[in-house]
């Protein structure tokens, strides 16, 4: 959102897709975005899908921000649509998205790396 992107594409190839949606979903609200992930199907796999960032409603009332989700067997092309004019203007409302604080993160961000985190090269 920081940068302007609306709608984020991730293309995939992997299974274990329950976490990966989930972490998806998650993602959509909390940077402001919509995201679609393209998945090829198999067990376990596919899934393709796209998630809105907005999760309430005008009045106020939560709302799923599943725009489409595919299942994880059927080969298809998919449309999802996504009304970037409710999207601005959501936005502008809601608490999340630009929501960073640089100086939080100093310690965070750096690189050094201690135990149990240290990785040993081969």
């Amino acid at each position: 959102m920081l940068k302007g992107a609306e709608i984020i594409l991730v293309p995939n190839d992997c299974g274990c897709m329950n976490h990966r949606l989930q972490a998806l979903s998650t993602r959509a609200y909390e940077n402001m975005v919509g995201i679609v992930m393209a998945n090829p199907p198999g067990e376990n796999a596919g899934c393709s899908c796209a998630f809105s960032p907005i999760v309430w409603d005008k009045t106020g009332k939560s709302v799923s921000n599943t725009i489409m989700l595919a299942d994880n067997v059927t080969e298809g092309l998919y449309l999802a649509k996504f009304d970037l004019e409710e999207l601005r203007n959501y936005r502008k409302k809601d608490m999340m998205g630009n929501t960073f604080r640089n100086k939080a993160y100093q310690e965070l961000l750096n690189d050094r790396v201690e135990d149990p985190f240290i990785r040993l090269k081969l």
